[in-house]
């Protein structure tokens, strides 16, 4: 297969390389590492396409922009590819807020590009998309939760699994990022239902593992163990460091992107993440670093929250696991936190 990957050089672009490279597939890397524009040295991801360049697989890297229309129409044309895999993203909620217009551009526009290119050249190819689960703004934090020593846990047994794709996406408040996330989706699915294009919205959790470029914007668990590791200051941001998030590694993002690309559907969503298996709150990440690695995090509590912020949040993976029965979470949470430890501590020596 030729397969086309966007934002290659970052988490799940990178793995992706890897993954379908390894198995003979000719990948084609669209990456111009805007990550370090939108966060400085902490979002370089160079160091992840010099290591891809060295692997022995069939790989070539374009250094274009999503964003430029002209550009990425050309290259679709050109490659024709038989699976898009479009991971490019502004991914941070904090600093949409800063640069709204290349948040936009990025996120919607930069979708809408290749979305568009694809109707064209390749319209019977599966394209995926990595949108996020801030397309449910904060509506998530309307659920009633209780208050337990380490976390927030819901209350109700209707959410014993998380959330699903059934929580609305509307009349909340999402983050500028959100916003833009949520555009591209709804025209992911749109691409997909108008003009019957085998198209999917993976709706991430916390996309986390070894090669994540984090900084304090985004990230959260990579930032957090890089900060215990470097003996680095931490800020907890609102809700008692009791908010909970779940962790799924960029192996097990990557075996669910196979599964749909193998057996396709028209304008599919679905909701992917480590589930409650997988969720910790921070406290909870922070006592496992200081208990299991032995590294007690320099951190302060800020009463003050990230606007949109869920308090709770982990994905119910039951509607993936009922269309794609050969996947399930492979990465337990204790695995993904050693791997980035591990991966942190090679860098600090």
């Amino acid at each position: 297969m030729k397969i086309l990957i966007t934002g290659s050089s970052g988490l799940i672009g990178s793995e992706a390389v890897r993954y379908f490279g390894l198995k003979g597939n000719e990948i084609f890397g669209i990456d111009n590492n805007l990550r370090k524009f939108f966060f400085g040295t902490n979002g370089d991801t160079s160091w992840n396409l010099l290591e891809l360049k060295k692997m022995p697989i069939n790989f070539t890297h374009y250094d274009v922009d999503i964003r430029d229309r002209v550009k990425i129409n050309e290259l679709v044309k050109k490659i024709k590819p038989d699976a898009i895999i479009h991971c490019a993203a502004q991914p941070s909620h904090d600093l949409a807020a800063k640069i709204p217009f290349e948040d936009f551009d990025t996120n919607a526009g930069g979708t809408l590009n290749l979305l568009e290119a694809a109707r064209q050249y390749c319209l019977e190819s599966p394209f995926v998309f990595l949108s996020t689960n801030k397309v449910y703004g904060d509506a998530p934090n309307e659920i009633e939760l209780v208050e337990q020593e380490m976390r927030w846990e819901y209350k109700s047994n209707e959410f014993s699994h998380g959330i699903n794709e059934t929580m609305r996406i509307d009349q909340t408040k999402h983050s500028l990022f959100g916003a833009s996330k949520t555009a591209a989706d709804i025209l992911t699915q749109e691409y997909g239902l108008y003009f019957n294009m085998p198209t999917v919205c993976f709706r991430g959790g916390c996309l986390t593992g070894p090669a994540h470029s984090s900084a304090e914007l985004h990230g959260f668990l990579s930032y957090i163990v890089k900060c215990a590791v470097t003996n680095k200051h931490y800020t907890i941001f609102g809700y008692k460091g009791k908010q909970v998030r779940d962790q799924i590694h960029s192996n097990d993002v990557v075996m669910a992107i196979e599964q749909f690309i193998i057996n396709p559907k028209i304008g599919a969503v679905y909701n992917l993440g480590g589930g409650k298996e997988n969720s910790a709150s921070i406290l909870e990440c922070i006592s496992i670093l200081e208990n299991k690695h032995g590294y007690k995090l320099n951190f302060t509590l800020s009463d003050e929250n990230r606007i949109g912020d869920h308090i709770c949040y982990y994905s119910d993976l039951r509607k993936f696991k009922n269309d794609y029965p050969k996947w399930d979470i492979t990465y337990t949470l204790g695995k993904i936190i050693s791997e980035i430890v591990d991966a942190h501590e090679q860098k600090k020596s």
